[in-house]
């Protein structure tokens, strides 16, 4: 027995998409949203591992707003360095396992092909320093926990690159979107899927950072031609898409060029992989749109 499992940051997207998964699995989770529990608020983190006697606690909770990072970077460190200190020193302090998730961000981007665990970062704004600093907190307080780093994530809840899209498309007759960053799109249910199996095999571990992330390489224009391909098919309307650069829609915060993360140490060590991203968002974009038109 592992223990009770707990997930911090259960309201965010990732978070959701563990309780749902969970739920259809029939995996028991104590679940805790950021209203509930502050994971920077060491008393509470503290009590909720202890009442619930857990083994293993998943850390779902970050601030995840890129450019707003910018110009808030202390709220962005409270959460996504501080906070992540604070959980793993209580579970070191209870001796509960952390699975910690970071992100492609703390890479740079200029690496020739896809970044691997051992590639040094070199994070290029706020928000990517606050989860490198987080890892590194992370390992420090608490030596035995995993850290997965994953990359451009979507779900069913909350916002993201996949709904602005649809939005987009129902609104617009031209959407132009950037074209010259290269990344690992992934699914939220099959990030959810991978860590709940992994909750089973954490004793298999080798090391402690691993990269988790959909298979193959997209850019965001590669996305949203997949969603208006599939809007299309389904007889919504459709609009004109346009291939842009990223000096063409410049944002707040810089973006690495190549977020690719080589995932073969997770399979190698685990036995998991996630699903190739075009079979991914497919899935999401039927659960989504229903399967009705």
């Amino acid at each position: 027995m592992i223990g009770g499992v707990a997930v911090f940051g259960a309201g965010g997207q990732l978070g959701s998409a563990l309780a749902r998964r969970a739920r259809e699995r029939h995996i028991k989770l104590a679940l805790f949203t950021h209203a509930e529990v502050d994971i920077a608020n060491a008393k509470a983190v503290t009590a909720a591992l202890r009442d619930n006697s857990v083994g293993v606690a998943i850390n779902a909770a970050a601030y995840t707003a890129v450019d707003k990072a910018e110009s808030e970077p202390e709220r962005a460190f409270a959460i996504n360095r501080d906070g992540a200190a604070t959980l793993a020193q209580a579970c070191s302090t209870q001796g509960a396992q952390l699975i910690h998730i970071s992100t492609d961000y703390v890479f740079d981007g200029t690496k020739t092909g896809a970044y691997v665990e051992s590639d040094p970062i070199a994070p290029l704004g706020a928000y990517g320093r606050s989860k490198a600093e987080g890892e590194s907190a992370v390992i420090t307080n608490a030596p035995d926990s995993i850290i997965l780093r994953t990359a451009w994530v979507y779900g069913l809840e909350g916002a993201n690159f996949i709904k602005t899209m649809l939005r987009l498309g129902a609104e617009r007759d031209l959407v132009r979107v950037v074209n010259d960053q290269s990344g690992s799109p992934t699914f939220a249910d099959d990030l959810a899927d991978a860590i709940l199996t992994l909750l089973g095999k954490r004793e298999r571990a080798t090391t402690s950072i691993y990269h988790l992330a959909g298979q193959g390489v997209a850019t965001w224009h590669d996305i949203a031609g997949e969603i208006f391909a599939e809007t299309q098919r389904r007889g919504f309307r459709t609009p004109r898409l346009e291939a842009i650069t990223t000096a063409e829609y410049p944002t707040p915060a810089k973006r690495p060029a190549n977020s690719v993360l080589d995932c073969s140490l997770f399979k190698h060590d685990f036995g998991i992989a996630l699903p190739e991203w075009r079979d991914a968002l497919s899935r999401m974009l039927k659960a989504h749109l229903g399967a009705s038109r």
